[in-house]
């Protein structure tokens, strides 16, 4: 019997791998379903705070959320609303659309005797009501007057919301059919929800008060739990932790220029650190982790994001991330805090150097 081993680049043998009670032996023919064995595991790199750079340590204030403090009457500059876009090939499937157009039964599809039902049971007062008492639920624990005053004003705006044209529908069929137009608005409550409530907590916002966890107000790189990692890993010179885990070359490329920059004094990862911003998207809260804490030789702390493809919710969550960098600095404290986005590598320059 001849033995044949392939070579690698390195000129060495490829290990070859058996499975015998579940222990892998080298050197040995594979006996199974004739598949290739999964290599063995990549080697783990230990990430955590570096004692001897203690000097490069960063805190942050620990934040679970940002109350407003709205202003007693309620008023949107509807010129200021930026314009929703509803395109009904995005909000209905291709079954439903051809029912609602043409009028005709399907089974698989909305009829206009559906759609009559659907005008009976969510009539236009109803839709603003429920879009109303979506943010007042949300809203109502940071209003200091009448709960009921409150409620009122929110249904007056979204009733001149509804009306105006801030809503831009697509299709003319959509557009010019006020019952077509009505489903469609309900479809996409949670696009049309989250449109008028960023324009009136942007204009009616009198006070951005930050509410710290109670446990732990101030977290610090030095909090960061020890863990493991089988990424790429860069040793650093103005970061507290040991290593920077390289997700992109994109992100190396940044990460080094931060660690070389004469006007950065300490830099981190925001990895398994803890720093979260909360955000609304289209009804739901989340948390998103921006890429990195800069501490300048300016004294000011950067809240850096990395984004090479912009879309609708990167958008929203630098609203929130400017929301919550506001917050801070009128809480004061903490210093001077700063956001920025870089889209690129050859912008991160001009981005440390204007702060």
């Amino acid at each position: 019997m001849r033995e044949t081993h392939n070579v690698a680049k390195d000129g060495l043998f490829e290990p070859e791998y058996v499975n015998i009670f579940g222990v892998p032996f080298t050197f040995l023919p594979h006996e199974g379903d004739g598949g290739a064995p999964p290599p063995p595991p990549q080697p783990k790199t230990k990430i955590e705070p570096d004692n001897r750079k203690a000097a490069f340590e960063i805190t942050f204030p620990n934040i679970t959320r940002i109350d407003h403090v709205y202003r007693p009457k309620l008023s949107v500059d509807f010129s200021k609303v930026r314009t929703l876009e509803l395109d009904p090939y995005q909000s209905i499937t291709e079954a439903e659309l051809a029912a609602i157009i043409a009028g005709k039964p399907n089974p698989a599809a909305l009829s206009e005797i559906d759609l009559k039902e659907i005008n009976d049971k969510f009539r236009m007062q109803t839709i603003i009501f429920k879009i109303a008492q979506k943010i007042y639920n949300s809203e109502n624990p940071n209003w200091k007057g009448r709960k009921e005053a409150f409620l009122i004003q929110l249904i007056r705006i979204i009733e001149e919301y509804i009306a105006s044209d801030r809503i831009a529908i697509k299709h003319d069929l959509f557009n010019q059919d006020d019952l077509k137009r009505k489903i469609l608005i309900l479809l996409n409550m949670n696009k049309v929800v989250q449109n008028i409530w960023d324009a009136i907590r942007t204009e009616n916002t009198q006070q951005l008060t930050p509410v710290f966890d109670t446990e732990k107000p101030i977290r610090s790189t030095g909090d960061m739990p020890t863990w493991y990692t089988s990424k790429p890993c860069e040793y650093t010179k103005k970061s507290h932790i040991n290593f920077c885990v390289v997700d992109s070359t994109w992100e190396a490329s940044e990460a080094f220029i931060l660690d070389k920059h004469k006007n950065v004094d300490a830099w981190v990862k925001n990895d398994h650190l803890g720093f979260a911003i909360l955000y609304n998207f289209k009804g739901v809260i989340s948390k998103y982790f921006p890429d990195f804490i800069v501490h300048l030789k300016s004294g000011r702390h950067l809240v850096l994001e990395v984004k090479g493809i912009d879309d609708e919710k990167n958008k929203i969550k630098r609203t929130y991330l400017a929301e919550w960098v506001k917050a801070i600095n009128e809480q004061g404290g903490f210093g001077i805090w700063d956001c920025a986005v870089s889209y690129s590598p050859g912008d991160l320059e001009g981005i440390l150097k204007a702060f």
